[in-house]
């Protein structure tokens, strides 16, 4: 399996930081691979670049779904820690008592480019609460961060003056159409246009399928979306989005503007990795 991955560019290249696991086994990992074409994939490391903490419960079962911005000269991500809350009994993960919450960390650009995984202490900004989908603005705001969450069933989102402390908590999105009847989640950062922040996020219909649809947010207030597309903009058709582990899967993490072109990296079926392709102008042609 691999699958939902957070992609940005830097030295000509687009990185992708990719989640990987056994077949319906956790703990999830996460690798490395890049391209320069925005397609083939030419590099690809041969092991994990970020692994659970093996003496940290909440990570116990995987890091997952990872998400990436850069600000300067690092490389904030933000991940889903999957795990349980120490002292409790492992025989509460049978009947759904797991820990599910944003995890937090960063990397040098320069590290990062050289291959040396040297990264920062990891940190729960949202700390055990039952949360994922968690990802940063490219900007600050007002000399702020700003982060968007989601706590089901819909999309929330949060300030910060240092990435430890979070307030200012407020509904940015609920579910409103039939294709995320259940509910509604963040993708990747959102990629900035003159009209907006144009957000790839995802909803999960009454039958358990994901679709990607497109959402925009205000320039000078990203709590505030001015545009919400009425129907998918990507959805399970292909085969390989329709079989395997999780069927009828489309869930984006990273999303590339490069020179006009937009590339939506995506899971399909949470068994594998995708790109889908598009141009700001046709975005912007939709509203």
């Amino acid at each position: 399996m691999v699958y939902n991955a957070a992609a940005f560019y830097a030295g000509g290249r687009i990185h992708l930081i990719y989640r990987a696991q056994k077949k319906n086994k956790f703990p999830s990992s996460l690798g490395y691979a890049s391209t320069k074409d925005g397609f083939k994939i030419d590099e690809r490391m041969s092991g994990p670049i970020f692994t659970p903490r093996k003496d940290n419960k909440f990570e116990q079962w995987g890091v997952e779904d990872p998400r990436t911005v850069v600000f300067g000269d690092r490389i904030y991500m933000t991940y889903t820690a999957f795990g349980q809350v120490s002292g409790m009994s492992n025989l509460l993960r049978k009947v759904g008592h797991n820990c599910i919450q944003i995890g937090l960390t960063s990397v040098s650009l320069e590290d990062f480019l050289k291959k040396k995984w040297n990264w920062s202490a990891r940190l729960y900004p949202l700390y055990r609460m039952r949360n994922k989908d968690g990802f940063l603005l490219p900007e600050k705001v007002n000399g702020r961060y700003f982060m968007y969450h989601r706590i089901e069933p819909n999309m929330w989102c949060a300030e910060s003056y240092d990435l430890k402390t979070w307030f200012n908590y407020r509904i940015v999105m609920k579910p409103r159409f039939k294709w995320e009847y259940y509910k509604i989640g963040g993708g990747a950062p959102p990629i900035k246009t003159r009209n907006g922040w144009v957000h790839i996020y995802h909803g999960v219909d009454s039958k358990w399928r994901y679709s990607l649809g497109l959402a925009v947010a205000d320039l000078q207030d990203p709590s505030k979306i001015i545009y919400r597309h009425k129907i998918p903009v990507l959805a399970p058709e292909e085969s390989y989005e329709k079989r395997g582990v999780i069927p009828y899967v489309t869930y984006s993490n990273g999303v590339v503007e490069v020179n006009g072109e937009v590339l939506v990296y995506y899971g399909g079926a949470d068994t594998v990795l995708c790109v889908a392709a598009t141009t700001v102008k046709d975005i912007l042609n939709l509203f």
